[in-house]
């Protein structure tokens, strides 16, 4: 008898609920509970994986309806889960790199007084991912979307004493909300047009469809990816949310909360595969945001800042890679799942490189770690070496194949779009040469600082951390050497997902693989060498030099995108506030208030006429006799 899928998200928000309504009596084992809940989950999903696994491909996807959600009038909208080829790789992600940052955040957040709270959040925020990527409608979509985005806030913001930390947490939330106002218009224009939010309803409904209507879906479906998945234009959040633990940059802006929106675009793949126009702005925004990525990412001192930067760039590729269609989907995936691990492990490393530095983030002042911090320098190694796409290293064997199939799009679109991916190929292993070399080569850089707490001057003194951080960091890289060559090898996930996504179209390669495999190694090692060049047989200046191109300049001030929004958004939203306000006191009220003075006059004057004496009231009615008897005749005689 298989297990009911609802125990996947049952279990982490048991645990949440418990250590939320629990308190401080929870403390002393909150942690080992948040933890404990979660590897529950992971242990469920694996047994419900092998009993997949263990079907026929077309019975391997199964539902269950656990109540009635919205019986209102047409609107009917069953509280239902499915767990199919694609929604289960999506849990086995979450909950396992999910425990694995559980078991991480122990020895990380061991000195927190309010470590139990963060452990519900985590809870709290698995659950809600795991209740996006399970719901069989788009409504139970929304809801763990909406829930995602609740947890993402409290987590960023956990330390929101910090000036910095409350304002990232508000900004990652407004942010989002503009996103999602997209989401909610397309279930609407769904319901108008379909009468349903179910996936089953809406795919079948696609044929009948039009045009303009597939088109408003799928762009609304993009708005909210933008949104979720930092894509531009609304990637703005993405790098200040790293003010929140490094544990929640690890569990939410690499490996869940931000591919999100590539979940979203895949699963409704029967959408934009019947609206080319609305496929075509997701392979523009894809393109786009991984060179904005980037280039970002080049200029970022801060070693989380630039870890940020390249979720951002990676999400891209997953957004290109599913804007490309039947040719893409599968590809989209893998990335998804590689990057679940290198990024993870990135970012664990980096959390790493900050306990032993004293909270300290600034590259500049790192250095020579490799020989005080090995385990972290290995771990942290085998990532970079997958996500610049080495063989045989995960990233090579999901964004070459990108690479690849973005060129045989053909024509000018396939020369734009593959360009891209291949220049951002190359800006990728820039960057993350460089965070290696300030980080782990050199001489010692760090020097005495003040300490936040007590603003005494303290040398930090690095050292390796604990085993229950570096156990995760060490399974991780595991992940990132193997998982793409797993993925791969014949095919494996294009078979497993094609009854969900469809069949895989293989892409017609303009040029043979081979040679477009070595011309993306050849583009990665130019990019490395410069790096070398720049940070290797030169002297790393303490403070960032001031005197830089434009092109630095707008990198550090990412691209000018918090500037972008206040003048295109903020602004121009003020404008308009301004002007309706105008309206409403210039108008409306003036409008109201002539109608007020009109009635409140006219009622003085004929409140004037009611004397209260009966002479008055026989001689009026006398006089309107009067009036009528003479009109009566008038009308006779004429």
């Amino acid at each position: 008898m298989t297990l009911p899928i609802w125990l996947l998200i049952a279990l982490p928000l048991l645990g949440a609920a418990i250590l939320l309504l629990g308190g401080k009596a929870t403390n002393a084992w909150g942690h080992l509970l948040g933890c404990a809940t979660v590897l529950a989950s992971f242990v469920v999903g694996a047994v419900l994986f092998v009993g997949m696994v263990n079907q026929p491909a077309e019975d391997r996807g199964f539902g269950e309806h656990l109540f009635s959600w919205v019986p209102v009038g047409q609107l009917r909208v069953d509280f239902g889960l499915q767990l199919d080829q694609l929604s289960v790789c999506f849990v086995l992600l979450i909950t396992g790199v999910g425990s694995l940052i559980h078991v991480y955040s122990v020895g990380y957040m061991a000195h927190d007084p309010e470590r139990r709270r963060f452990f519900a959040y985590l809870n709290l925020f698995v659950a809600a991912m795991l209740l996006l990527v399970l719901a069989d409608n788009y409504l139970g979509l929304y809801m763990g979307w909406e829930g995602v985005g609740l947890a993402s806030y409290l987590l960023i913001g956990f330390w929101s004493y910090k000036p910095s930390a409350a304002a990232a947490a508000k900004k990652a939330f407004v942010v989002n909300r503009v996103g999602d106002i997209g989401l909610a218009l397309a279930l609407m224009v769904m319901f108008t047009n379909v009468g349903t939010v179910s996936y089953a309803g809406v795919f079948v409904a696609t044929g009948q469809m039009s045009h303009g209507t597939l088109t408003a879906i799928g762009l609304l479906l993009l708005l909210a990816a933008c949104g979720k998945s930092a894509q531009v234009p609304l990637q703005s959040w993405l790098g200040d949310a790293m003010e929140g633990p490094t544990p929640v940059s690890a569990l939410i802006h690499a490996a869940t909360m931000v591919t999100a929106g590539v979940y979203l675009i895949v699963r409704s793949g029967p959408v934009y595969d019947l609206a080319p126009d609305a496929r075509l702005g997701v392979v523009i925004v894809g393109a786009v945001t991984l060179l904005f990525g980037a280039v970002i990412g080049c200029a970022k001192d801060d070693i989380k800042k630039a870890l940020a930067a390249s979720t951002m760039s990676q999400i891209g590729y997953m957004v290109l890679a599913a804007g490309l269609g039947p040719a893409g989907y599968a590809l989209a995936i893998m990335h998804l799942l590689t990057h679940g691990f290198f990024k993870a492990g990135l970012f664990l490393g980096a959390g790493s490189v900050m306990h032993g530095m004293d909270d300290e983030t600034d590259m500049r002042r790192f250095g020579g770690l490799r020989t005080v911090m090995p385990i972290t320098f290995v771990t942290f190694g085998l990532g970079y070496l997958a996500i610049i796409g080495v063989p045989p290293f995960a990233g090579f064997f999901s964004k070459d194949a990108i690479i690849e199939t973005a060129f045989a799009a053909g024509g000018v679109k396939g020369i734009l779009l593959g360009g891209a991916a291949l220049l951002g190929a190359g800006i990728t292993a820039f960057y993350m040469t460089r965070v290696m070399l300030l980080t782990f080569f050199g001489e010692k850089r760090w020097k005495p600082r003040a300490s936040e707490a007590t603003g005494e001057m303290t040398e930090p003194h690095p050292h390796e951390s604990p085993a229950s951080m570096t156990l995760p960091m060490i399974v991780l890289a595991v992940g990132s050497v193997g998982a793409g060559g797993l993925l791969a090898i014949g095919g494996t996930l294009e078979h497993w997902l094609e009854p969900v996504v469809g069949a895989h179209e293989e892409a017609a390669h303009a040029v043979p693989v081979w040679l477009m495999t070595t011309i993306t190694l050849a583009v990665v090692a130019v990019g490395i060498a410069i790096a070398y060049r720049a940070y290797a047989t030169r002297p790393v200046p303490e403070v960032a030099p001031e005197d830089v191109s434009v092109l630095t300049l707008a990198a550090r001030r990412d691209l000018y995108g918090d500037a972008f929004n206040e003048d295109v958004l903020m602004r121009s939203g003020q404008v308009l506030t301004r002007g309706l306000v105008e309206i409403d006191d210039d108008g409306i009220d003036d409008v109201s208030r002539v109608l007020g003075n009109l009635v409140g006059g006219s009622s003085e004057r004929l409140r004037q006429l009611q004397t209260g004496f009966a002479r008055s009231y026989a001689l009026s009615m006398l006089g309107g006799a009067a009036l009528v008897i003479a009109a009566i005749l008038a009308v006779k005689v004429w």
